[in-house]
Order: C-alpha cells, then sequence, then structure tokens
C-alpha cells in the first residue's frame, strides 16, 4: 500500500462532492461539497494544492454490466480536464457504481433527512468512492482503477 493523501471526488450535475485521506491511506473523510461550474476545476486543483496529495480518485459511473454510457463519458471528460489542471499530478478514475445510494442509505440510517442530507450527500458519496479505492489497493497491492494519460505536449 502507497503511503499518502488522496483526494476523493463524486462528480455530479450540480454538485461535487470531495472527499480526503490520511497520510496512511486508512480512513476517508468528507472535506466539502464544490459547486459543478465553471470554477469547480480550479477549486479541485487548489484543495489538492493546499493537502499535498499524492493522487486524485474520480468516480467513474459504469452501468451495472460495467459499460461507459453517456454519463460515464461526461465523467471522463471532465476528469481529463481536471487531470490537466493538476498535471503531473495522476489522476486516477475508479468504479463508482451505487455508491451514491449506499451513501443514501448509510445517512438515511443516521436519521439524516431532506435538506439536511442533501447538503452532504455528494460528501458521503466521494468518502464510498475513496475509501472503495483505498481498500481495493490495499487488498490487491496495486493502485485502483485506471491513471489518465494527460501528457502535456
Amino acid at each position: 500500500m502507497r503511503t499518502g493523501v488522496r483526494l476523493g471526488v463524486d462528480v455530479g450535475d450540480v454538485r461535487i462532492g470531495v472527499a480526503v485521506c490520511d497520510a496512511a491511506g486508512l480512513v476517508a473523510t468528507p472535506v466539502e461539497t464544490v459547486p459543478a461550474d465553471s470554477g469547480s476545476v480550479a477549486r479541485l486543483a487548489t484543495l489538492a494544492a493546499e493537502r499535498a496529495i499524492l493522487e486524485m480518485v474520480v468516480g467513474l459511473p459504469r452501468s451495472l454490466s460495467g459499460a461507459e454510457g453517456p454519463a460515464a463519458r461526461k465523467i471522463r471528460a471532465y476528469a481529463e480536464r481536471l487531470a490537466r489542471e493538476v498535471h503531473p499530478l495522476p489522476v486516477r478514475l475508479v468504479d463508482e457504481r451505487l455508491t451514491t445510494r449506499s451513501a443514501e442509505r448509510a445517512l438515511a440510517a443516521l436519521g439524516w433527512r431532506g435538506a439536511k442530507r442533501r447538503a452532504v450527500i455528494d460528501q458521503a458519496a466521494a468518502v464510498e468512492i475513496l475509501q472503495s479505492a483505498l481498500d481495493a489497493e490495499r487488498l490487491s497491492g496495486t493502485p485502483p482503477g485506471e491513471e489518465l494519460d494527460v501528457r502535456m505536449t
């Protein structure tokens, strides 16, 4: 298992949830929710620089069959813009199937409802994405998902 802080990102149409892990790569925790607007890539780059992270982990919404549909293509394009912005910092795409549903169930179990839950659901999904990536790396010994190759020309 590599050591170093990682930033987990759950990209939505309206909001982007952000999570971070400890330097040992054991536990993911929520950071903030970023508006999904023209300033989001710059804000994520700032968060990465403030925390001197090892890499960014972005959730890729595949279908249950594993195929990439329109939503996945949209996130892939966003992640490529992000990767160009933070280059040479690695950006990895990891499967995020069902993470938002899992986060919603966890928050509901804690009694979080309505506006209170909507305010943190994106962060909770980012925590799920990042924790899943950390656990996968710990089990396999290899970095999870796909590292984007955006060599500057």
